[in-house]
């Protein structure tokens, strides 16, 4: 069963943000476009790669009305004690969710029950909290910052162009399609 077009379940969880801890919950999420960004454990191998590469990409997630998160099943506390002991993390902006109980993982069906760690799950909220797009990847699959930075893009003009499609390695600017009978056969 997909996932596409499901609201996201109210909750209520700890972050660690900026130096500072903050509680985080469904409302956060209302009227603006967000992505969360599932990842086994901190303190590991390929998810700060993916952190990391999400910082670098941060502020053009902000620049088009996008809110990041991380989320791993890890307390807020070992998220601060991850950003104190490594460079890589110290350069993460956005909010790393804390998800002990695993309740946000499992709601985005990417929860691992033996292991008590989520898979690499990335998801596009939009602002009504409804998940439009989605990708999840084995564990020891990274992912690309530069590629969900995209998909939003999509996402963002399907709303606003609702009789257009977005093709393949289409950014913002490029040629879309509008659907037609036209088209059928000719691509």
């Amino acid at each position: 069963m997909s996932l596409i077009g499901k609201e996201v379940s109210d909750f209520k969880v700890q972050a660690f943000e900026q130096g500072k801890f903050r509680e985080v919950t469904k409302a956060d999420l209302l009227g603006k476009w967000s992505v969360f960004v599932f990842y086994p454990s901190d303190f590991t191998f390929v998810c700060p790669t993916e952190l990391g590469d999400l910082a670098d990409h941060h502020e053009e997630f902000k620049k088009i009305g996008c809110e990041a998160y991380s989320v791993s099943t890890d307390s807020h506390f070992v998220h601060k004690a991850w950003h104190d002991a490594s460079d890589t993390i110290k350069k993460i902006q956005y909010p790393m969710l804390a998800d002990p109980t695993a309740k946000l993982a499992k709601d985005f069906e990417v929860y691992i029950e033996e292991e008590g760690v989520a898979l690499r799950g990335s998801f596009v909220i939009n602002p009504a909290a409804e998940i439009v797009a989605y990708e999840v990847n084995a564990n020891s699959i990274g992912r690309e910052a530069s590629e969900l930075l995209r998909k939003v893009q999509a996402a963002q003009f399907v709303a606003e162009h609702g009789d257009q499609v977005c093709p393949a390695k289409w950014h913002p600017g490029d040629e879309t399609l509008k659907p037609s009978l036209d088209l059928v056969g000719k691509l």
